[in-house]
């Protein structure tokens, strides 16, 4: 598959462009969810283990430089032994672009998702990686890989990475149909934001077809 049905097949599925993971049970047809208990709902705990590999933390970091000039903050005169002095001298001296320090890295952190094992192909989000200068997936089970940009689209805020997976074996989601999708289906929620591991969520289809006025591709499903 090319980078571009990548991004055609990210655009239909992630219109959200929230840096999270919606699985059905219908998406991977070999788990199969229990029957509920009598004392509640059927219990995601098969389903969720076999999707925790596939959903991963990208991490990015992006060399900032100075802004030294006419749109510099200035260093404020302070009164001689003024309480402030020391706060504001570590201010402008650790501040990203700022006096004393021309440039920086900055780093950020997002949530992304495996659709192809064996090419090492990871959907994730356009703001995640905007203006990244290196980018790092971080598996679930420890394992780091750099990472290419293979393209974007900023309408839908969805980005297509490839790692080189270097004998290491990957863990992958198929994409589902969202045209079927009903109100009141199961649905469970997969992130793994901020470096703190997957994090799995379980709600409901609220309702579809949202327009939020957020973009030309409003038509959102809502959990």
């Amino acid at each position: 598959m090319t980078s571009n049905s990548f991004l055609r097949a990210a655009r239909r599925t992630l219109t959200a462009g929230a840096a999270a993971l919606l699985i059905g049970a219908a998406t991977v047809p070999s788990l199969v969810m229990p029957a509920a208990a009598d004392d509640g709902p059927a219990s995601v705990a098969d389903l969720a283990q076999g999707l925790l590999g596939a959903v991963v933390n990208i991490s990015t970091s992006q060399r900032v430089k100075g802004t030294e000039g006419p749109g510099a903050v200035p260093m404020p005169q302070l009164p001689e032994g003024s309480p402030f002095q020391d706060f504001f001298d570590d201010f402008f001296k650790n501040r990203p672009g700022e006096q004393g320090n021309p440039s920086q890295k900055v780093q950020s952190l997002g949530s992304g998702f495996v659709v192809d094992a064996e090419q090492g192909i990871v959907v994730t989000n356009n703001h995640v990686i905007a203006d990244a200068d290196d980018i790092e997936v971080n598996f679930s089970d420890g394992v780091t890989l750099k990472a290419t940009l293979v393209g974007t689209d900023t309408k839908t805020d969805v980005a297509v990475l490839k790692v080189d997976p270097k004998g290491h074996k990957l863990t992958a989601v198929k994409f589902g149909d969202s045209s079927k999708m009903r109100v009141g289906d199961w649905v469970m929620a997969i992130g793994n934001p901020f470096g703190l591991g997957g994090t799995v969520t379980v709600g409901i289809v609220s309702a579809r077809n949202r327009d939020i006025n957020s973009g030309p591709y409003d038509d959102f499903i809502q959990t």
